[in-house]
């Protein structure tokens, strides 16, 4: 059986591009694909343009980097994908 994904790019070859307690902000609207609790499938979890900061970094599927970023004026942690996400600390010459 194989494993379908969505990019043939394995960031994991490669450092992190976003560093720890580094402020970021929300490229997109991310909706709750089911993992976030207390929360129902398809809620807004962030709006495009909500700052944050990185605290942890994890991987998902053998390929990917997972920032979990802290949305300080919503209280809680969302996990989310590079191209999810642009610093506000650095440029971002990496789509």
């Amino acid at each position: 059986m194989k494993i379908s994904r969505d990019s043939d790019v394995v960031e994991l070859n490669g450092p992190p591009l976003f560093e720890f307690g580094e402020k970021v902000k929300s490229r997109r609207n991310i909706r709750n694909d089911g993992t976030f609790p207390g929360r129902e499938v398809g809620d807004i979890l962030v709006r495009k343009g909500d700052e944050g900061y990185v605290v942890s970094i994890g991987t998902f599927l053998q390929q990917f980097y997972i920032y979990g970023v802290e949305f300080v004026d919503h209280g809680y942690k969302v996990g989310m994908r590079r191209k999810e996400l642009e610093s506000l600390d650095y440029d971002d010459d990496e789509d």
